[in-house]
């Protein structure tokens, strides 16, 4: 393990130092921190479910044998989870490296979650803010692959794999809050996502993706047609509600996601917001966005059941 200041070096320094002599392949919905790690990269595309293409990637792989696979474990916009099980058979069987983005997934899913041992992983990046922790640490955890050339060269700390004094404060809070997260009943979480999908469907709305598909228990996207997010975003934020048309690191930015434009969505991208439900968040809260996003869909004249 070598410790960061967050997931974005965690996946920069992997992408350092594992795809410098190798050809990149990353998904079409991964984070700008992977995406925006080398110039020189190759697209997989997704699924309209929003899962990571396995014809496309093995057809990549055929190609580029040797490749280093980026792949998130779930998507920070909309929560899909990604099949890296059958990822890492892939890189497996074509000789590729694989590292996982694990930010949204680490201390946002069960314990033991399956997804997070996939055999054959090369790294994983996580970061401890996610988790409830505070800012500032992060690291690159390493598999058979242990050498890793430094992004940051210093006196030696980390072993050698990244100078800089550790964030000590920030390491242990990120620890802690991992261990409280394998502790969170995860299942009443998801069941308070799932009163918002409904709610949401009954005002016209639709779930970003398919709501058969693996996702995490927090995160959920959705669409009401017509109404841009920017509208929705400003009407909730005088209701006292914080939400966001993408990534939760782009809220500053207006353009249509990039996620959303890869599951094939095109106007409908620019009607999206992404609802993530902390690991405190109560009943009493999730029924007070409901009906904040009711009283919103009604005032836009959009009919509820």
């Amino acid at each position: 393990m070598v410790f960061t200041s967050g997931g974005t070096e965690a996946n920069a320094l992997a992408i350092h130092a594992f795809g410098q002599e190798r050809r990149l392949l990353i998904g079409a919905t991964e984070h700008d921190a992977v995406r925006m790690a080398s110039p020189d990269h190759e697209i997989v595309p997704v699924l309209p479910d929003g899962s990571l293409c396995l014809q496309a990637l093995e057809a990549a792989l055929q190609r580029e044998g040797g490749a280093l696979v980026c792949a998130m474990a779930a998507n920070n916009e909309t929560g899909i989870l990604h099949p890296l099980e059958a990822i890492g058979t892939l890189c497996r069987q074509y000789g590729a490296l694989l590292h996982v983005d694990a930010v949204q997934v680490a201390g946002r899913q069960l314990a033991g979650d399956k997804r997070l041992s996939v055999a054959g992983l090369t790294s994983l990046a996580v970061s401890g803010h996610k988790a409830g922790g505070i800012k500032g640490a992060g690291a690159l955890i390493l598999g058979a692959e242990g050498h890793v050339s430094p992004m940051l060269r210093g006196g030696g700390q980390e072993r050698g794999r990244r100078g800089g004094t550790p964030a000590l404060p920030a390491i242990v809070s990120m620890a802690a809050a991992f261990g409280l997260a394998m502790e969170q009943d995860w299942s009443l979480i998801a069941s308070l996502r799932d009163q918002i999908d409904m709610t949401a469907l009954s005002c016209g709305a639709r779930i970003t993706g398919d709501r058969k598909c693996p996702r995490l228990p927090n995160t959920t996207s959705l669409i009401l047609p017509g109404i841009s997010a920017q509208t929705q975003l400003m009407m909730l934020d005088l209701a006292g509600y914080a939400v966001s048309t993408g990534s939760a690191c782009s809220s500053g930015k207006v353009s249509a996601s990039h996620v959303l434009q890869a599951m094939g969505l095109e106007d409908d991208a620019a009607c999206a917001i992404r609802v993530s439900l902390p690991w405190n968040i109560t009943e009493s809260q999730v029924e007070g966005f409901v009906g904040a996003y009711v009283d919103m869909a009604r005032r836009l004249g959009k009919k509820t059941a």
